[in-house]
């Protein structure tokens, strides 16, 4: 027994430092690929820039070449037969004064068609159909700036009560000019705050990263009320077209 005792005890502490070597040398590429992995992300933070974020803003002005006309005519009749009827000769009517004064084919469109009954409440609180009423609208250009008061006014003498003016749009024939220098204005913009906040932090103003555009904008509608049918021209007063573009860019800064 004392003599097999020491053999088995050197032949378990043989194994334990062979366990031991093994674990040490298993240890030892890990130990050593933890450093590189923190130089990698180190390196790969220095690698990144730092970039400012802005949004720039641009308009430009031009007086509008190109009126657009909401026009159109409206009858009540005790039948839809009957409303239609009168609805037909009062567009007729519109359509032929519109060519009288040089309007061509091609700017005038139908944007609506219309007929629904018309309801009256008798004293039980009952709805009962008394008639219909008959519409038809039309999108009207008119190229000639200075005649669209002469238009409108033509258009009611032709169409009387059943005329309708619902509205003008004053716009430019050709946008493209106009949106071209609202886009410089913006980059110019958001290049000078760019600028500025690399001059404010210290840094140069380093390559354009990335630019974004928005959609641009114009103006809306201006109404223009409904005239006598008397009355021979209606005073405009066409103004300004602007257009408005922005914007996103990303600079780096050195």
């Amino acid at each position: 027994m004392t003599t097999r005792q020491p053999a088995r005890t050197a032949r378990l502490l043989a194994a334990t430092a062979v366990l031991g070597g093994l674990l040490v040398g298993t240890a030892a590429p890990a130990l050593a690929a933890a450093p590189e992995r923190t130089a990698l992300r180190t390196a790969a933070r220095e690698a990144a820039p730092a970039t400012v974020s802005v949004s720039g803003s641009g308009r430009a002005a031009s007086a509008p070449d190109l009126a657009i006309l909401s026009v159109g005519v409206e009858a009540t009749r005790k039948t839809a037969k009957e409303a239609m009827a009168a609805q037909n000769t009062a567009a007729k009517a519109l359509l032929d004064v519109l060519h009288q004064q040089g309007i061509a084919d091609r700017d005038i469109r139908t944007d609506s068609l219309s007929l629904s009954p018309v309801y009256t409440q008798n004293a039980q609180g009952e709805s009962k159909v008394t008639g219909y009423q008959a519409g038809q609208s039309f999108s009207v250009k008119v190229r000639d700036l200075d005649r669209t008061g002469q238009v409108i006014g033509a258009v009611n003498d032709a169409t009387g009560d059943a005329g309708r003016i619902n509205g003008v749009v004053f716009d430019v024939a050709d946008p493209s000019a106009l949106r071209v220098k609202a886009r410089e204005a913006a980059y110019r913009d958001a290049y000078e705050k760019a600028s500025q906040h690399a001059r404010l932090s210290g840094h140069r103003l380093g390559r354009l990263v990335s630019l974004s555009e928005g959609d641009s904008m114009r103006p809306g509608p201006g109404g223009a009320p409904a005239m006598p049918a008397d009355e021979s021209g209606v005073p405009m007063a066409p103004g300004e077209i602007e257009e408005q573009v922005t914007v996103s860019a990303v600079f780096e800064l050195l």
